[in-house]
């Protein structure tokens, strides 16, 4: 297993108004949705105090498993919470221990395969706050890497 130990981390950005779920892929819909409306509207370049040019994607406020309704936000990491701009939230991912896999490929379809391997696996998933990191290594859509963090028990 690869697991890795994660600093808190203070992310800037927007949310779902409302949660989303797997079924019927209204997940993917959604989620998006709120990227062309993050990327529409260029929040990067509004986030305050950011700390890098890392996008976050974060599921979060879980009902239960995979399966049930949650939370999606997109942001950037900061070193604080001053001075958030009309429209964007923030969100703190929690320090702890997360599994770490690793997606590569075409996208979206190395995102959706990633995640089929997910909810395929026996990973000892929390359903707190799991998340994925765009860098520049998830720029070029023909051949991106992206890493997906899983909270664990």
């Amino acid at each position: 297993m690869n697991i890795v130990a994660i600093d808190e981390i203070k992310l800037i950005g927007l949310a779902l108004k409302n949660k989303t779920t797997n079924a019927n892929g209204q997940s993917h819909i959604d989620c998006e949705n709120l990227w062309h409306e993050f990327d529409k509207n260029k929040y990067v370049a509004a986030i305050p105090n950011k700390q890098s040019d890392e996008i976050f994607g974060v599921y979060y406020n879980y009902d239960g498993d995979s399966r049930k309704p949650f939370g999606y936000f997109i942001g950037c990491k900061v070193s604080s919470y001053a001075n958030i701009p009309d429209g964007l939230q923030s969100l703190t991912i929690p320090a702890g221990n997360y599994h770490k896999i690793f997606a590569k490929g075409k996208m979206p379809d190395c995102m959706v395969n990633a995640w089929k391997q997910v909810w395929s696996t026996d990973i000892a998933r929390s359903y707190q706050i799991d998340f994925e990191v765009y860098d520049e290594r998830s720029r070029d859509w023909n051949s991106a890497e992206v890493d997906i963090y899983l909270s664990i028990k």
